[in-house]
């Protein structure tokens, strides 16, 4: 599995600009006026990982394959959209089909710069846009809850729904959701206002490394477990350098990681996601799963036959894998457990997948490393 962010925010907050670092790209158009971007760029981006590269050279893989991430650049938000301002209704439906929200929120100073309010004001500028995910979470949920389509909606949906407009309409946190239901049925009602969210205030240059009075004004009142200081302008021009240059200039500055790094970490932190690995001469390759996953699932992830007819899961720990130089070594040494189907994966594991394929139920393996 891969995940989607949608990046949002006010309009000319750099929403476009830092897209394009992100993904390397010029796909969206950045400009200084209001809704320069009409429809929803998209980019997909692999994930960087040491780990994959190291786990390539033990193997000698002919093919490396990164887990992805993909991003989504949508349009400017603004006071009203959930009554057709702006852009209106089209842009808040293209939140729904994220992950997670990566909100763009202006933390700097520019007369060269437009800004759609007189002041910068980020904590303001979060909070209308808040407003407008919960109004129209408000506008969604009452049309479920009429009485003609309440027969569509299973119980617990209700119950969900119900709770979330209580919370809407009396100014109750409706992250409350997740202490009373699974995470997984609050996914399911598919409300904007409980998408996990990353805050990322774009800065000057200057401001990179320590902040200004906007970020400690944004991280006094939202906190800073969610929110990262980010330069788009900064990422955008690390992008355009050779790797040697991009080390020299982020040491020059003071950037011990890239925006991209930042976010992806801070991504699977809030979505709860682990990585594991199969690896073999033909290719190594990096797998996206949920925390607390079990074997089979992830043995899912390669293909469902996998999961249906999974027998065991060949398992090396990392650290195991890299000391021992690989499959033969670490198994000679005792390092190769055989784990069944209440097996929890762990960030990290070599996994190697022995399965039942239908009808003939042959013993089969993933890789060939023996």
């Amino acid at each position: 599995m891969s995940f989607k962010c949608g990046i949002v925010g006010l309009p000319n907050v750099g929403k476009s600009t830092l897209f394009n670092a992100l993904t390397n790209s010029s796909k969206a158009q950045a400009a200084n006026f209001p809704f320069c971007t009409i429809e929803p760029n998209v980019g997909v981006v692999p994930v960087p990982d040491e780990r994959l590269d190291k786990l390539v050279e033990i193997s000698k893989s002919k093919k490396k394959i990164n887990t992805t991430i993909e991003f989504v650049d949508i349009a400017g938000l603004v006071e009203g959209a959930s009554k057709g301002e702006g852009l209106g209704n089209k842009f808040l439906s293209h939140i729904r089909e994220v992950d997670a929200v990566i909100h763009m929120i202006r933390c700097f100073d520019s007369d060269d710069i437009q800004n759609v309010n007189p002041t910068v004001d980020p904590i303001r500028d979060l909070e209308i846009i808040e407003t407008e995910m919960m109004l129209a979470d408000l506008e969604s949920i009452q049309k479920r809850l009429e009485k003609n389509n309440k027969k569509n909606v299973d119980e617990e949906q209700l119950k969900i729904l119900e709770i979330a407009s209580d919370c809407i309409n009396n100014s109750k946190d409706i992250q409350i959701l997740y202490e009373q239901f699974d995470k997984k049925l609050i996914n399911q009602s598919g409300l904007l206002s409980l998408k996990p969210k990353i805050f990322v205030c774009n800065v000057d240059e200057a401001s990179v490394q320590n902040g200004n009075k906007y970020t400690q004004a944004f991280i006094d009142k939202f906190g800073e477990k969610n929110t990262l200081i980010v330069s788009a302008d900064i990422e955008n021009q690390i992008n355009q350098l050779e790797n040697e240059e991009k080390e020299n200039y982020m040491e020059m500055i003071g950037l011990k990681r890239t925006g991209l790094n930042m976010l992806i970490q801070k991504g699977y932190n809030i979505l709860e996601l682990d990585t594991y690995f199969t690896s073999g001469p033909e290719e190594t390759r990096a797998w996206t799963i949920q925390k607390n996953c079990t074997a089979p699932k992830a043995a899912g992830e390669i293909h469902t036959d996998f999961e249906k007819g999974f027998i065991r899961a060949e398992t090396i720990a990392y650290e195991d894998f890299i000391a021992n130089q690989g499959w033969v070594n670490s198994k000679t040494n005792g390092k190769m457990r055989l784990e069944g189907k209440d097996y929890i994966v762990k960030d990290g594991d070599i996994l190697n997948f022995r399965f039942n394929t239908w009808p003939n139920f042959l013993h089969t393996k993933v890789n060939q490393n023996s």
